[in-house]
């Protein structure tokens, strides 16, 4: 069985308490295969990236075969800014959706889903058919100063690899979840003086695990989310804190994955 997503933002955790960690956020229009059920919280696999964890059975909309099959033959619009206002047409109720969020068969600023029907306006944008490492970083830089939050994927909290999914998604392109996952994708970049503008740059702890990752603008400065999200300058040692000009992440690999 599927669900779908029709809040902003639900929390996915790693079991099946309210106290247990939030490794990820599913976005509104997100659908999801239902797995396992335990009580009120059922195991959930994100059909956007695969992510799986646990979520509060009340926050998914369960769908029809006919509905499950209509959302999957149809074309979904990614919200391509940080927020987004709609409203509900027959109850006149608002919702503020973030950027990533998938709004299904949207046409005339109108989209529905299970017998509800929204309407919004997207903001005039910049928009090109042809995604270059521009117009990652134009999407990317929409996200300064937002919160870091671990498993956070909107403008109000962030995490690391989570500013990257959204900027990948915004720009058409879906990557996983998890450094550790994306590092994976993508072409090799031997060295940092021959990285692109929208290069991944990823970073090791001690023990050689990729633990972080950030957007290149050039060879000399990354965005990335540590703190909140930030421009620094970057060498082929690592990250250089705006803050205290000392070290903060160890560079492992760059990657080309457009």
């Amino acid at each position: 069985m599927n669900g779908i997503i029709i809040l902003p933002l639900v929390p996915l955790r790693a079991n099946d308490s309210e106290r247990s960690e939030m490794i990820s956020q599913l976005l509104f229009g997100e659908r999801v295969e239902i797995i396992e059920e335990c009580e009120r919280w059922l195991f959930v696999r994100n059909l956007t990236d695969n992510y799986t964890g646990w979520l509060d059975r009340k926050m998914v909309e369960m769908l029809t075969y006919k509905e499950s099959l209509r959302l999957k033959n149809v074309l979904s619009y990614c919200v391509p800014v940080p927020v987004l206002k709609c409203e509900k047409v027959n109850s006149g109720e608002k919702m503020f959706i973030p950027g990533g969020s998938f709004l299904p068969d949207f046409k005339d600023n109108r989209f529905n889903i299970v017998n509800e029907v929204f309407v919004s306006i997207i903001p005039s944008i910049s928009t090109s058919s042809n995604i270059n490492g521009n117009r990652l970083v134009e999407v990317a830089l929409q996200y300064l100063n937002a919160p870091y939050l671990w498993g956070g994927k909107s403008i109000l909290g962030v995490d690391c690899s989570g500013l990257m999914q959204l900027v990948f998604a915004i720009c058409g392109i879906q990557i996983p979840r998890d450094a550790s996952q994306q590092v994976k994708n993508g072409k090799v970049i031997d060295f940092l003086s021959e990285a692109k503008t929208g290069d991944l740059a990823f970073f090791e702890n001690i023990d050689g695990q990729i633990i972080h990752v950030g957007l290149l603008l050039d060879s000399q400065k990354i965005i990335h989310a540590s703190g909140w999200v930030k421009i620094e300058s970057i060498d082929s040692h690592g990250i250089i804190s705006a803050q205290t000009g000392k070290y903060t992440h160890k560079m492992r690999i760059i990657k080309r994955l457009i």
